[in-house]
C-alpha cells in the first residue's frame, strides 16, 4: 500500500488539514462559496508575547488566543499549555471547536487558546504568575467574557489554572455579578459543575457504545454489537484517555492496550485500568506492569490487534506512513485531530469506522456548556426539584405497597426514591446529547449514499447548521 512521504508528514499543516476535510464536505451542503469562506475562516487571532520573572530571570512568553466563529457568542475553547503550541495549532482547533459545538447544539462559536511553554519546567507560583498574566491579557483586548469568549481546559490545564484565570477576571471587572461564567471546568468549590471531569472520556464511552449498538453497521465489519468483550487500545493516559478507559473496562470491555509518551503497554488477555494506574504511580511508568509486552515507542502500541482505537493524546498520531498497519475496525478520536486526512482515506479503503473528533470528544464543550449555565442561573443543578422528586416517588411507591400488599426491599427503594443529584443530571444531559448527534450524523451518512466517511458527514451537518446560523444572522447584504 502507498503511504506518505515522511518528509510531507513533517511538514504536515493542522488547519490545512481541517481546510480540506471541510472542502471535501462543502460540496455536499447548499450554501453559496461566500458564505462557506465565512464559516470556514477564523475571525479573530490574537497573539502575544509578555514579560513574566521567573526566578532570578524573566522570561518572554509567547501565547495565543483564536476566536474561529461569531456566529454564536460566546465563543468557547479549551487552553492548553504545550511547546507544540503554535498558531497553525490553535487555529485549527478553534476551528474544530465551532464544527463540534454545532453538532452537539451547543450554542458557542469555536474558540481555543495556548500558551507555548512546558508546565513541568514551572513551580506552582510560577504558573500562576504566568496564568493570571495571560488572562489579564485577554481582559485587556476583550478576549474573555461570559457573554465574549469562555475558556476551559485543555492538555497541560486543569481547575487549578481556570480558577487562576476567574479570579483574575472577577479583580479587573469589579462587581460582574456573572463572573464565574467567564471560564468553564473549574473546581465545584469555584462554580463548577460536578462530571465535568471526567466529562469528555465519559462522551467517548457513550458515543462508541452508540456505534456499537446498531447491528447493521456492525455486521459489516464483523463485529457483534455492544462493547462487553471488545478488545480495546486507548492512547493517553490523561484525564480523557484515563477517564474512557476507566468506563469501557467497568462497561466489560477487555482493555488490550495502553500507551503513554515513556511508551505503551500490551497484554491480549487484558490490563487491569486500575491496577495499571497504581503501577505507574509507584514507578513513575506503565512500562514494566507485569505481564504485559512493553513497547519503548508509544506509536507501536496502536498497530498491535484491537476491536477499538481510542487514540485521545495529541493530533497527528495517525498518519499516512503507520495507518495502513493499524488492526482496530473501530477508531474513536478521542484528541483533536489525530487522524490526518491522508489516514482518513488508507482507513476509508479497509472499511473501518472512524468516529470523528469533532463529535465523539464533544463530552467536555456539552458538560462546559452546563456549567456555563449554572453560573449564569446561580442555581445548582437539582436543588429545586431533588427533595420534591424523592417525596413525589415515595408518595407512588406507597401507594403500590399499600394497592399490592408488598414491600420492596430497602436497596430497592433506596433505588426507586432516589431524586437526581446534579451529577446524575449532567450525566444524562451528556448521554442524551452523545446518542441524539450520533444519529444526526449517521442520518447524514445514510443520505449521502456511502459517497463520503463519517467524519465528512459530521462536517455536513456542522456546516449546515451555522451556515444556517449565518442567514438567519442577516450580515449578508
Amino acid at each position: 500500500m502507498e503511504t506518505a512521504n515522511p518528509t510531507q508528514e513533517a511538514h504536515y499543516s493542522f488547519f490545512q488539514g481541517v481546510e480540506r476535510n471541510f472542502d471535501k464536505a462543502a460540496k455536499y451542503t447548499r450554501f453559496e462559496s461566500g458564505i462557506l469562506e465565512q464559516i470556514k475562516a477564523c475571525n479573530s487571532v490574537y497573539r502575544m508575547k509578555f514579560p513574566v520573572r521567573i526566578g532570578e530571570n524573566i522570561e518572554v512568553i509567547e501565547a495565543y488566543r483564536v476566536q474561529h466563529s461569531h456566529h454564536k457568542l460566546p465563543c468557547k475553547g479549551g487552553i492548553r499549555y504545550s511547546m507544540d503550541v503554535n498558531q497553525d495549532e490553535v487555529m485549527a482547533l478553534a476551528a474544530l471547536m465551532t464544527y463540534k459545538c454545532a453538532i452537539v447544539n451547543v450554542p458557542f462559536g469555536g474558540a481555543k487558546g495556548g500558551i507555548k511553554i512546558n508546565p513541568r519546567k514551572y513551580s506552582a507560583f510560577e504558573l500562576e504568575k504566568i496564568t493570571r498574566r495571560y488572562a489579564s491579557e485577554l481582559v485587556k483586548k476583550n478576549f474573555i467574557g461570559p457573554g465574549i469568549d469562555v475558556p476551559a481546559p485543555d492538555y497541560g490545564t486543569g481547575g487549578r489554572e481556570m480558577s487562576w484565570i476567574v479570579d483574575t477576571y472577577a479583580s479587573l471587572k469589579p462587581g460582574e455579578v456573572d463572573a464565574l461564567a467567564c471560564v468553564t471546568g473549574k473546581p465545584v468549590t469555584q462554580g463548577g459543575v460536578r462530571g465535568r471531569t471526567e466529562a469528555t472520556g465519559l462522551g467517548i464511552f457513550y458515543g462508541i457504545r452508540e456505534v456499537c449498538a446498531i447491528k447493521e453497521d456492525m455486521d459489516k465489519i464483523g463485529l457483534t454489537t455492544g462493547i462487553e468483550g471488545k478488545r480495546v487500545i486507548v492512547q493517553g493516559l490523561g484525564n480523557v484517555g484515563y477517564h474512557a478507559a476507566k468506563f469501557f473496562f467497568d462497561a466489560g470491555a477487555i482493555i488490550v492496550g495502553l500507551a503513554e509518551y515513556e511508551g505503551g503497554i500490551y497484554d491480549e488477555k487484558g490490563l487491569n485500568i486500575y491496577d495499571v494506574v497504581d503501577h505507574r504511580k509507584s514507578t513513575g511508568s506503565i512500562l514494566g506492569y507485569p505481564g504485559a509486552t512493553n513497547f519503548k515507542v508509544s506509536g507501536d502500541t496502536l498497530e498491535q490487534p484491537c476491536d477499538i482505537l481510542i487514540p485521545a493524546a495529541l493530533e497527528n498520531q495517525i498518519n499516512g506512513s503507520n495507518a495502513g498497519r493499524i488492526h482496530a475496525k473501530i477508531i474513536g478520536e478521542g484528541a483533536n485531530g489525530p487522524l490526518t486526512p491522508d489516514a482518513d482515506e488508507i482507513l476509508a479503503a479497509k472499511g473501518v469506522i472512524v468516529v470523528p473528533d469533532m463529535y465523539l470528544n464533544a463530552g467536555g464543550v456539552t458538560v462546559s456548556y452546563f456549567e456555563w449555565l449554572k453560573n449564569l442561573s446561580h442555581v445548582r443543578f437539582g436543588r429545586m426539584d431533588k427533595r420534591f422528586s424523592e417525596n413525589h416517588f415515595d408518595t407512588m411507591l406507597k401507594s403500590v405497597e399499600s394497592l399490592t400488599g408488598k414491600r420492596v426491599s430497602d436497596i430497592e427503594r433506596s433505588q426507586i426514591l432516589h431524586g437526581p443529584d446534579e451529577v446524575d443530571l449532567v450525566y444524562s444531559g451528556l448521554e442524551d446529547t452523545m446518542i441524539g448527534s450520533y444519529h444526526e450524523i449517521r442520518e447524514a451518512f445514510l443520505k449521502l449514499g456511502g459517497k463520503v466517511d463519517m467524519r465528512t458527514a459530521a462536517f455536513t451537518v456542522a456546516i449546515d447548521k451555522v451556515g444556517v446560523s449565518y442567514e438567519e444572522l442577516g450580515i449578508f447584504p
